[in-house]
């Protein structure tokens, strides 16, 4: 298996994982492919973009992927944790899982930490996960129970800033 950034080669196919990903949180939801492209090449993959999309492929065929970003602390000077590694999505196509794949990403992630300096890898997992948050144990991941997570989605984002 090999796992790496992804290459304009494999972004077919990663469209194909983001479609699968969109109907793992809304099943039945019927998605666009050409949006999910534009979005992959035109944000995603775009010059402006902080993200990194890591992907695992075996014989041609994506079987799952990261995105990851680093951030500079605000409150963690030294140079061991200033900066952070954050994991925005870790994705195993469902036919692919239980496979070592999501164990070869998070590796991969890993070592790209390390490599950029980063002190600690952050992300969050839906509560109803029990798979995804006992893998997240088995590798050493540990629960931050004095953190809360918040959102506030398009309509009270206006109401926010006065629109």
């Amino acid at each position: 298996m090999e796992v790496g950034l992804l290459t304009p080669a494999q972004q077919e196919q990663m469209v194909d994982l983001l479609l699968a990903l969109h109907d793992h949180y809304h099943a039945g939801r019927a998605l666009d492919r050409v949006l999910v492209r534009n979005h992959l090449l035109d944000n995603l993959c775009g010059p402006d973009s902080q993200i990194r999309l890591v992907t695992a492929e075996l014989g041609g065929e994506l079987l799952g992927f990261a995105a990851i970003y680093l951030v500079y602390s605000l409150v963690e000077p030294e140079p061991a944790h200033q900066r952070q590694c954050v994991l925005k999505e870790l994705f195993v196509s469902p036919h692919h899982r239980s496979q070592g794949i999501g164990l070869a990403l998070m590796q991969w992630v890993a070592r790209y930490a390390l490599d950029n300096g980063c002190g600690r890898i952050d992300w969050s997992v839906k509560s109803s996960n029990a798979r995804g948050i006992a893998f997240y144990e088995s590798q050493g991941a540990r629960l931050v129970s004095d953190r809360l997570s918040y959102r506030i989605v398009r309509e009270e984002i206006g109401a926010l800033a006065g629109w």
